[in-house]
């Protein structure tokens, strides 16, 4: 991917009743902004400094909330929202075995092996903050 391609915005975004968005906690929005466009394809829609951004690959909406977002706050019970956990996105490839040899070359952690079942090929790699990204290889037709 080039650098033109890596930071090209995409369409303004607009929330409303139809939307879908994931959210994801981070530590430092730059390093994941450049981790999403640079190794995945996202475009930045909207950037509100070093507190939040919202990217988009597709139809995919991801917000990513740095540590003094609202979206980051602690709960009312003392509870901390931070990165990490096991629910997680789902980025369609088209070739599973060069998207990971590219992540590797760019030092990304995985979370486990590829996996063969009978709706294709999946692994799980995590963003520079420990969220969960599964990518995943359609069947052969």
């Amino acid at each position: 991917m080039t650098e033109k391609q890596s930071t090209r915005q995409a369409a303004p975004f607009a929330a409303d009743t139809s939307t879908a968005v994931v959210r994801y906690q981070v530590r430092d929005i730059e390093g994941s902004l450049a981790f999403y466009t640079q190794q995945l394809g996202f475009k930045v829609v909207q950037r509100f400094g070093p507190v939040l951004a919202i990217i988009a690959r597709g139809a995919l909406h991801l917000i990513l909330s740095g540590p003094e977002s609202s979206g980051s706050r602690p709960l009312p019970d003392g509870r901390k929202q931070e990165p990490g956990g096991w629910n997680r996105i789902v980025l369609y490839v088209e070739s599973i075995d060069a998207t990971i040899a590219s992540l590797r070359a760019a030092r990304t952690r995985f979370r486990n092996q590829v996996e063969v079942g009978p709706g294709g090929k999946q692994i799980q790699l995590e963003d520079p903050d420990g969220n969960p990204i599964e990518l995943h290889e359609a069947p052969a037709s």
